[in-house]
């Protein structure tokens, strides 16, 4: 089972899911690839949703909430990525990127070294189902501009000035 919990952050809805004791999926409610990434989770792990609440999930409540509160940058719940090996290694090369800055595809590219593997990548970055823990709200366009996101552009835009902001 993956054990589902329903989040409700400060800039949109999140669904937070646990298989055993590590986090697979803190993902934007109502995104438009929802079918898709549900899909790959329950395919990948051979098991079905359970709204059902785990010491881990809690544990990620409170962490989130530290995040939002910009008392916390890192996050350090075990986290279960489901995906293939590139996007693993994509998602990885998010992780790296430190809180409060910005990346382009671009350079997630080479950092990941594999420049030639851009549309890739921005795929790969799109189907990251652990949103802000894994922060790929944290890419932009080359031209600094912001790009696609799961939650949103606006909810983007509220995240990366959350980042930016002094902690208090």
């Amino acid at each position: 089972m993956i054990r589902i919990q329903y989040y409700q952050t400060p800039v949109g809805e999140l669904i937070l899911g646990a298989y055993g004791n590590q986090l697979c999926m803190a993902d934007w409610r109502y995104r438009k690839m929802r079918k898709s990434i549900d899909a790959r989770l329950q395919k990948g792990l051979k098991a079905k949703y359970v709204e059902q609440d785990t010491p881990v999930l809690k544990e990620t409540r409170i962490r989130l909430d530290a995040y939002f509160n910009r008392e916390r940058e890192n996050f350090d719940i075990p986290l279960l990525m489901v995906g293939t090996d590139f996007q693993k290694q994509v998602w990885q090369g998010l992780i790296d990127i430190p809180y409060g800055t910005t990346c382009s595809y671009l350079e997630l590219s080479k950092k990941i070294g594999n420049e030639k593997a851009v549309r890739a990548v921005a795929s790969a970055n799109g189907a990251n189902a652990i949103s802000i823990i894994i922060p790929c709200h944290r890419i932009i366009g080359s031209d600094g501009s912001l790009v696609g996101y799961a939650g949103g552009l606006v909810v983007k835009k509220k995240l990366l000035k959350l980042e930016q902001s002094l902690f208090i």
